[in-house]
């Protein structure tokens, strides 16, 4: 058998060369950047998956940004709808009090005076605005939704009756709000009606006890529109749990379509290091050993 010997050795120990380089360059920069896939051309297949890993991280984030704003807006919504429950609780004491045959007509319109002080301090419950806009004008979020007759007693509404929406996730929206006029002018109980009607029965000293009953009326429906955002804050409170964790799963998935595992990165760069100086030894080798023309001279 022959063996046969390349005469011309330095185009295999040239490229033998620039493959050990790249083998470094390419170790160097995982080293650095902790990461296997630093351009589309390392591993085309990850990069698209590391596409659409991204396009999926940067609509879970504006979701979770979503629900930051709604969690607050809820919240200070249905606090300020739990203190409209005291206030009118306090005024159906006041009314069952005044209602009793044992209260002068001096004290029913001491009581009538603090049944007013309710309505004011319900009318400014009503204009309760969060970052700047208005809770409870429908979508007209720069108009107070509520103005009160200080003459009268009348409560006009200035927002709109419309309801806006806003996406938790894929295909899943939640109602960002209640319209102030059915929350506080209900055709089945009116906050500001019922007060109002107390205030007179209380004055005039006539119909206190169905007065009282109308107040307790809007309170109950109030309670059922208030559901509204307790229902709402449980939708996105497990909303958030879900974009948390597939937030954190899509991270685990990135880390393991690019992560470099820094101990084999090291390997391999001291093997491109001894690989590339056995290369340049050989080369060296090659180009000075004598040639025929040498010879000849």
């Amino acid at each position: 058998m022959s063996i046969r010997l390349n005469p011309d050795l330095l185009p295999e120990l040239l490229a033998s060369m620039q493959q050990s380089e790249q083998n470094e360059t390419t170790a160097t920069q995982q080293l650095s950047s902790g990461r296997t896939v630093n351009s589309p051309s390392d591993d085309p297949a990850a990069t698209a998956a590391i596409v659409l890993n991204h396009d999926q991280s940067s609509q879970d984030a504006q979701f979770l940004q979503n629900i930051s704003t709604l969690q607050g807006r809820f919240q200070v919504a249905d606090s300020t709808l739990s203190n409209v429950v005291q206030v009118l609780t306090q005024a159906v004491s006041l009314g069952t009090e005044g209602a009793t045959s044992t209260v002068s007509a001096s004290d029913r319109q001491a009581l009538a005076t603090e049944v007013q002080g309710i309505l004011t301090q319900t009318v400014a419950l009503a204009n309760t605005t969060y970052q700047g806009a208005y809770l409870f004008g429908g979508t007209d979020v720069n108009t107070q939704p509520f103005t009160l007759d200080d003459t009268t007693g009348a409560v006009t509404y200035n927002g709109n009756p419309n309801t806006a929406s806003v996406e938790l996730s894929n295909g899943n929206s939640i109602t960002t709000n209640v319209p102030g006029d059915q929350l506080f002018q209900n055709g089945s109980g009116s906050v500001f009606g019922a007060l109002q009607d107390l205030y007179n029965s209380l004055n005039s000293g006539n119909n206190i006890p169905t007065a009282v009953n109308e107040v307790s009326s809007a309170l109950t429906q109030l309670g059922v529109q208030r559901v509204t955002y307790g229902n709402a804050l449980n939708q996105i409170n497990l909303s958030e749990s879900f974009l948390n964790q597939d937030t954190l799963n899509l991270s685990e998935q990135e880390n393991m379509l690019e992560g470099a595992d820094l101990s084999t990165v090291a390997t391999n760069f001291s093997q491109a290091q001894l690989a590339s100086q056995a290369t340049l030894s050989a080369t060296s080798e090659v180009l000075s050993q004598k040639t025929l023309l040498d010879y000849l001279v």
